[in-house]
């Protein structure tokens, strides 16, 4: 009964752009490009811990 490991890297985008979002509402009463460039940050920084996950699964 052994079940194969999922593979949960995938998690870190969605993560990192939950931390994003909410940085994100914090600075959104001071500029609304503030609140986008954190979720993209987020989206970005979840890329990146993805494949360093995932590269070192693989090596």
């Amino acid at each position: 009964m052994n079940k194969p490991k999922e593979d949960r890297s995938s998690w870190a985008i969605g993560g990192t752009t939950m931390i994003g979002l909410g940085v994100g509402l914090i600075y959104l009463k001071t500029s609304v490009l503030i609140f986008i460039a954190s979720i993209l940050i987020g989206i970005g920084a979840g890329l990146v811990i993805t494949a360093v996950i995932s590269s070192k699964k693989e090596g």
